[in-house]
């Protein structure tokens, strides 16, 4: 599931930068002589069978609700999605509605394949934060649900040794938490205190860790500018992030060789685990009602974890663009947002849809991802240079973890990404 969730950030940076200020045209719309304008759709969901089904009910109900539009989709293996939409601008071929990678949406408004929603205020006010795709503060995507990051642990060992139940109102702080991996890992006869699934790669990086290195206080840019990293990834916060990253290693608090299954926890080998929503259902019938979901400690400046899905945008070329657009709202009823909780597990991006759930609502066994969303969620920047940023901050924090010099494996990523940026002229900022 969590290549679903935090997957597929842009695959080829420079096919984005060369396509960058060209716009296409065609392709997306077609007129019958006596019968509705057709809109193209496309998504990413052919590998989620239930993720589809519930899109194509979402297209076959809006096409029965109205006769100006028919909306006909086709649907890609998410590994070659990308691609196929960098291809489709470069050829002037983009459909008129896309899903997209919240991370990539300001790459793909920059490079021109995006439009501005214009959405009623309204409606975007109902949505999670980190639903909601922005690039230089103009809204370009809104997604259906979101991920969220906790700590998964278990009442009877933390009650075992003394160790304080955080709330998200009391989270733990630096010390409880290091002193609860120190203590767990001493005397509960763990391999390791911490699960951090460091056997994933690609977007789980960023996604999962530079929340922790953003509670330190430090950033993977200057969000005030979106012009440099410099003093933000390698100012004095990062390195502290930086030197306590590297200790969890160093002394054996968690394994820098993680199996890619994540099954630690399950086995009893980890006493905690930082994962996300997506693995609750395997914990819980590990563990039952023995399971915890904790939120994220506070590591000096409030807690963080990631933000952003999956969200759909029209597209700039798209020549029916109103049509699209009454479908997208069409598609943000409730009802729809709850139904693609139910089938996929995720949490849905408003509280009337999540009041339709079993897990989601208040009271629901999922309850508190979809507080620890609503309270602690950061997305990633909104920048078109997050994907130099997420393959830099990765770089980064790998040779952290395996013993390189902290200040120097920031530096570098540093000036990896601030080449990036003034190579390509700021991006817009």
């Amino acid at each position: 599931m969590r290549r679903t969730l935090i997957g597929g950030i842009i695959s080829a940076v420079t096919v984005s930068a060369l396509v960058a200020g060209c716009s296409s045209s065609g392709g997306s719309g077609e007129t019958a002589p006596d019968g509705p304008r057709t809109i193209k759709l496309w998504t990413h969901a052919a590998g989620n069978p239930e993720e589809l089904a519930t899109v194509q009910k979402v297209i076959n109900d809006f096409n029965a609700s109205q006769n100006a539009y028919k909306v006909v989709h086709e649907a890609f293996p998410q590994g070659a999605y990308n691609d196929a939409v960098t291809g489709a601008a470069v050829s002037g071929k983009l459909p008129c509605l896309l899903d997209v990678d919240g991370p990539a949406v300001p790459n793909w408004a920059w490079a021109k394949y995006l439009a501005p929603l214009d959405l009623p205020a309204a409606t975007v006010g109902k949505l999670l934060p980190s639903t909601v795709g922005r690039y230089k503060d103009t809204i370009y995507a809104v997604g259906y649900f979101d991920a969220a990051i906790g700590l998964y642990a278990r009442r009877s060992v933390l009650t075992k040794h003394d160790i304080r139940i955080p709330t998200i109102d009391r989270p733990w702080t630096l010390a409880e938490f290091d002193g609860a991996l120190v203590t767990l890992k001493n005397k509960g006869k763990y391999d390791y205190a911490l699960d951090l699934g460091t056997g994933g790669g690609g977007e789980w990086w960023p996604y999962a860790f530079s929340p922790l290195l953003e509670s330190f206080g430090g950033d993977l840019i200057d969000r005030s500018s979106m012009t440099t990293a410099e003093g933000r990834l390698n100012g004095p916060e990062a390195v502290k992030w930086g030197e306590w990253w590297q200790s969890l290693f160093t002394r054996e608090l968690a394994n820098s060789r993680e199996a890619t299954d994540r099954v630690a926890f399950l086995k009893g080998e980890a006493a905690l685990a930082w994962n996300g929503n997506w693995g609750a259902a395997d914990a819980q019938k590990a563990y039952g009602d023995d399971l915890l979901f904790l939120p994220p400690p506070d590591l000096g400046k409030g807690p963080k974890i990631g933000g952003a899905s999956w969200q759909w945008s029209i597209t700039n070329s798209c020549p029916d663009q109103d049509g699209a657009r009454k479908y997208l709202e069409f598609s943000l009823n409730p009802k729809y947002l709850a139904e693609f909780s139910d089938k996929i597990g995720l949490i849905p991006a408003t509280e009337e849809a999540a009041a339709l759930t079993e897990k989601y609502r208040t009271g629901g066994d999922l309850r508190a991802f979809s507080d620890f969303s609503r309270t602690f969620a950061l997305v990633r920047p909104p920048t078109p240079a997050y994907p130099k940023i997420s393959s830099a901050f990765e770089k980064a924090a790998q040779d952290i973890m395996n013993g390189a010099p902290v200040k120097t494996s920031l530096d570098t990523a540093v000036d990896q990404i601030d080449g990036d940026i003034s190579s390509n002229g700021n991006y817009g900022f």
